[in-house]
């Protein structure tokens, strides 16, 4: 899909970026894939083109032993990292991340509920949703605890193997309310129960670990309902024709978020292009390329009608929903996830 870089060029007066010199240049790491793909199209080649700064790029899996080891050592090479909420909240704990100053990005009442972080800012919305085959069920989904109905939803469930998201569901699945989840999970009994919940489909669970494989499953008839991203659900049904039912309600949204490591050696041109990727206009260009909501309340505006529909940001997708508590996983986060791969691997 062709960028229109006139439209960069002029937000750029808005975003505040200068021309540059030829010999200024940023590294931006992200998470590799079609992700970066579509990140780069939409923010790191416009912005260099308008600006003058070369972007250079690298991938990382999050490994928070590979950023500390740069910054003990002084030889920070990286000067913006895509990180998620709880990546960054364990990285800015540590001491791995500059803390930001939103002065020089955007106002924190510009963002929506979720995107702002001390040590990171939110760049795009994805969302954790159910998803199933209509072809393999006789009734509609509703809701996304509707995953733990084995009676209206027989067959094989499919979950992400990791605790992030799964234990959310489980509680909102044993009613415990939206807004009461993450102070349940605080304390063992809410832990105990969310585990509990899952103990009543556990033999009927395969569990994913690669994004790509819940619409595979899905599709393949290997299950009929799952948790899934809504990107690369979305994707399937436009590339392979998948057919794959989505429900929003009950949606857990996350973020991918920019965050500046500790002695980053270009940190006010890493501002620069921080700013330019949070102006309205250029943060809704992601869209074009990937259903990943724009994370400034006011980008939705510049999102194409045809595509806002299946963003997890759209008016008419938040009706009820859950943000991922980055703060929680961040504090409880190493526990949990222990605690869980002994309970997946009994």
């Amino acid at each position: 899909m062709k960028v229109f870089y006139s439209s960069f060029a002029l937000a750029l007066v808005v975003a505040g970026t200068t021309s540059a010199n030829a010999a200024d240049a940023i590294t931006v790491t992200s998470w590799g894939g079609a992700l970066q793909k579509n990140q780069s199209s939409a923010f790191m080649e416009p912005f260099s083109k308008v600006s003058g700064v070369k972007v250079s790029q690298d991938e990382w899996s999050g490994e928070l032993a590979k950023l500390r080891a740069m910054t003990e050592s002084g030889s920070v090479v990286w000067d913006v990292i895509d990180v998620d909420p709880q990546t960054a909240e364990q990285a800015c704990s540590q001491g791995l991340l500059d803390k930001l100053d939103y002065g020089k990005i955007t106002p924190p009442s510009t963002l929506v509920k979720g995107a702002v972080l001390d040590c990171a800012v939110g760049i795009s919305s994805y969302a954790t949703i159910l998803a199933y085959n209509p072809e393999k069920l006789k009734a509609k989904p509703t809701s996304i605890t509707d995953i733990f109905d084995t009676q209206k939803f027989p067959g094989k469930r499919t979950f992400h193997k990791s605790p992030v998201d799964t234990l959310e569901v489980a509680l909102l699945a044993d009613g415990v309310p939206a807004d009461e989840v993450y102070s349940t999970l605080e304390t063992p009994e809410g832990v105990d129960r969310a585990f509990k919940k899952l103990d009543t489909i556990k033999k009927d669970i395969v569990w994913w670990e690669a994004g790509a494989q819940p619409s595979q499953l899905l599709k393949s008839g290997e299950a009929v309902i799952g948790l899934a991203w809504n990107g690369r659900v979305s994707d399937a049904n436009k590339s392979e024709k998948a057919g794959l039912g989505v429900v929003w309600d009950g949606q857990i949204q996350g973020f991918d978020m920019w965050a500046i490591p500790k002695g980053s050696k270009n940190k006010e041109l890493a501002y620069k292009f921080i700013k330019f990727t949070t102006d309205p206009k250029n943060n809704a260009e992601l869209s074009k390329y990937v259903d990943y909501g724009p994370t400034v309340v006011e980008a939705v505006k510049n999102v194409s009608p045809d595509t806002l529909g299946d963003l997890p940001t759209a008016p008419q997708n938040m009706k009820n929903y859950l943000v991922q508590d980055a703060e929680f996983w961040g504090v409880y986060g190493p526990d949990l996830n222990a605690r869980f791969s002994t309970w997946v691997s009994q």
